[in-house]
Formats: C-alpha cells, structure tokens, sequence
C-alpha cells in the first residue's frame, strides 16, 4: 500500500508554483473512469426487451435507491443521488489501491473535503424543510439550555464523518505494514485484497449511512 503522507503529483507553474498533490490526479482518474463507464453502460437502454447487461445496471442502481429511499423517505428523496455519488467514490477510491495507485481517502483533505460537502447538504437540508426561522429554533429543541451543544453538534458532525473515514483507511495501513514486517511472503496480498476491497466498501457504506441518517434527523 502506498505511503499516507500527501505527496505532490507535480506542480502548476503559475503564481509561483501550485502543487496539485496525488490525491487529485487519483481523483481525476477515477472521475473519468466513472464517467467513461456511464458513457458505456448508459448506451442502448430499452423499456422493453432489455438484455443482460440493463437488467444488471438497474438491479445494482435499483437497489442503492431503494435502500437510500427506505432510509430518507419521500422528503429525502433529492438527496440520493449526491448519497449515491459520494457512496460509489468512495468504495472506488478504496479499492483503486488494488491498480498501484494510492487511494485518495488515505489523505485527511480528501476524507475532510467529503465531509464538509456532506454537512452542508445536510445543514442546507434542515433550513430548506423548516425555513430559516425554524432551523435556527431547532437549535434550542428539546430545551433552550441544549443551544451550546446543538451548536457544537454541528462541527463535530464533520469531523466524525472526515476522522472515522481516513482512521478506518490509516489502521488499515498499519496493520498491512506490521504484517508484511512479519509475515512478507503471500499473507500480505490477501490481508491487501481484504482491506482494498471488503473494508474498503464498508467505510463507503458506513459514510453514506451516517450522512443519510443525518439528513433523515435533519428534515425530521
């Protein structure tokens, strides 16, 4: 697995030199990939008579919007694409360590970027459902003494979501290292598949979860 730190990919030669650092050029790569199987994926789609290829895309996309549904309800139901967005990055950010490339999760800005986006739309969720004035009477339920720390929830929210993702990430860089200290022949390549892929797509689930359940408390 690659190093945590946050290395620069190069450097943009202008006002002095802007570093773009690895984990944005990852992103980018990703980015078009999903784009590109979009692309592919969306051609050709029939209402009747659909082959085998559609029938697999609508079971996958199906099924991620019935469970963000089952979650968020009617009045939520804006919210899932964004949930379903952020929820496929991430599980492919995680397993693109599996191509030699470093995930883009194992840097804090990317993981803090994601959830400074998610609380916004969270935040923006509760003043769109309640109005201005009743967002900010919220914050005083269920007794006006909970203000400083309604107030405070709001900050801890992201800092959960950015910590819980890129901690997950990190132990997993840990253990991989200590492992491959001890036992350096075969057991790291599975132990690696393990962590690219199955806890890779737990943290994804565990991320889009957590924003959705507090878009749910928000909109409430």
């Amino acid at each position: 697995m690659a190093q945590l730190n946050c290395d620069t990919a190069f450097t943009i030669p202008l006002f002095g030199g802007i570093p773009v650092a690895e984990s944005v050029v990852v992103t980018w790569i990703i980015m078009a990939v999903l784009l590109i199987a979009a692309a592919i994926l969306g051609r050709n789609l029939k209402v009747e008579n659909v082959g085998k290829k559609q029938l697999v895309l609508e079971t996958i996309v199906g099924g991620l919007y019935n469970f963000f549904y089952d979650l968020l309800g009617e009045e939520g139901k804006q919210y899932i694409p964004y949930l379903m967005t952020v929820g496929v990055y991430i599980g492919f950010a995680n397993m693109i360590g599996l191509f030699g490339f470093k995930s883009p999760t194992k840097d804090v800005g990317v993981t803090g970027a994601l959830a400074l986006m998610s609380i916004i739309l969270i935040e923006a969720a509760g003043v769109r459902k309640k109005g201005t004035k009743g967002f900010l009477k919220s914050f005083a339920e269920p007794i006006p003494i909970m203000l400083p720390m309604n107030i405070l929830e709001v900050f801890i929210r992201p800092l959960s979501l950015c910590m819980r993702l890129f901690g997950n990430i990190l132990g997993a860089f840990v253990i991989m290292e200590l492992i491959k200290i001890v036992v350096p022949i075969f057991v790291p390549a599975v132990l690696s598949l393990y962590f690219d892929l199955f806890d890779g797509f737990i943290q994804a689930y565990v991320f889009v979860f957590l924003t959705s359940l507090f878009i749910k408390e928000s909109i409430e």
